[in-house]
């Protein structure tokens, strides 16, 4: 993998004055990638890089982070046609949208985010290098926020995508991956891009809101949120879609309530599998102890009244809640997928399991839940001091000037 250089003697990223950026996500629905995309967008200003953001569609019943644009300052482009669903004539559309962006901006840097942006954007690139931009062909950086070659598509549309993701590879300056994992799952597995061509960058966050919880903020959140005295929390924050294994989550619940019933299940999220996941909380007999939140964004509320948190998933890049959860001071259990053990790095902070095995989530649920509050308090405060350390803003941000600065200086 590639190191990134370009920084002084003092150890920080050599500004680039008057550097264009053209940032471009599918959409800005609730996770990991809208984050990044906004707050690169935002922040990276201040290392010379004028960035342009543009965004896609969010599909129907996915969360909204648009909000995120009026907090951070940025203003954003929305190209309609951009969505995550593949549509042959709506996605020809988006990456001729996207071509005539890059011919009115002109940015030096092409930065993809998530894996419809990714391809269009960048084949979008390949024709303005080839045209228009040839004199001063911008150079492209793509983000794998994780990737969608397991448990997404059928074989099929696997071995399509995963050729295109070859092909547009040959063409890409830098590939980023969020964890040491994704790296070797692309390279290695999937044998996407040359080893000088990909680096690992951790997310990172503002992670404030939530570092900041104390006791007084945990016994208010439990009243407003009206959990009973002496009653245990365990939460799970994602979209309800196939790949998050809502299912796994509420047979994992099922076997720890069937030991303990001072439990209570936040489901945070919605989706397409709500109803569906509604239903199966009845027939496994939990209607009264799983509450389905939908979308919040009061998410440090929920974490402050939270004891643990749990995720389930088949395929992760770096699960975000999981990092948010653990920065409010609480442990976590996740299924060992993507980025997880990046997150939960010794079981002092968390626990990490086979995919699939709901006995084994509720082993380590149920070990957690009986500690005393000071062991669990402990736990959390062990996690806390982990994911704040590892995922700060300033770090990612860093480390991003670092590699366009290092991209610029090749020129």
């Amino acid at each position: 993998m590639t190191s990134i250089r370009a920084q002084n003697a003092s150890g920080n990223p050599i500004q680039h004055k008057n550097k264009k950026v053209l940032r471009v996500i599918t959409r800005l629905n609730i996770g990991g990638p809208s984050i990044q995309a906004v707050s690169l967008t935002s922040r990276l200003k201040a290392f010379g890089y004028n960035s342009l953001l543009v965004h896609g569609s969010r599909s129907p019943g996915e969360g909204d982070m648009g909000y995120l644009l009026a907090r951070e300052g940025v203003e954003a482009l929305k190209v309609p046609d951009l969505q995550r669903s593949v549509n042959p004539k709506r996605d020809f559309d988006a990456a001729c949208q996207l071509y005539r962006v890059l011919c009115d901006f002109e940015p030096d840097i092409l930065h993809t985010h998530t894996a419809k942006a990714g391809a269009l954007g960048r084949l979008a690139a390949v024709l303005y290098n080839l045209t228009r931009g040839r004199r001063h062909p911008v150079r492209m950086v793509h983000t794998y926020h994780g990737h969608v070659f397991d448990g997404y598509f059928g074989k099929r549309s696997t071995a399509v995508f995963l050729g295109l993701e070859r092909w547009l590879a040959r063409w890409t300056d830098r590939i980023i991956a969020i964890s040491p994992r994704i790296a070797d799952e692309i390279t290695k597995r999937y044998v996407i891009g040359r080893s000088d061509q990909v680096c690992s960058i951790r997310l990172g966050f503002d992670l404030a809101p939530f570092v900041g919880i104390d006791d007084n903020m945990c016994r208010a959140a439990r009243e407003r949120l009206a959990v009973p005295d002496n009653t245990l929390v365990v939460t799970t924050v994602g979209r309800l879609t196939e790949i998050k294994k809502h299912d796994l989550f509420l047979e994992m619940a099922q076997r720890v309530f069937s030991r303990r019933q001072d439990v209570l299940f936040f489901v945070v999220g919605d989706g397409e599998l709500r109803v569906k996941l509604e239903s199966m909380a009845r027939a496994l007999g939990l209607k009264a102890v799983v509450r389905f939140l939908g979308w919040r964004q009061d998410l440090s509320t929920i974490y402050a009244a939270s004891h643990l948190f749990v995720l389930t998933s088949r395929n992760e890049g770096t699960p975000v809640a999981l990092i948010e959860a653990m920065a409010s001071g609480i442990p976590g259990i996740s299924t060992d997928v993507g980025g997880v053990r990046d997150v939960i790095t010794s079981p002092s902070v968390g626990s990490v399991v086979p995919f699939g095995d709901a006995d084994a989530l509720a082993s380590e649920a149920l070990s957690i839940l009986t500690r005393n509050s000071t062991e669990r308090r402990a736990m959390g405060m062990r996690a806390r001091d982990v994911v704040s350390k590892r995922f700060t803003i300033e770090r990612l941000v860093r480390e991003i000037a670092h590699l366009y600065g290092e991209l610029i200086d090749e020129e």
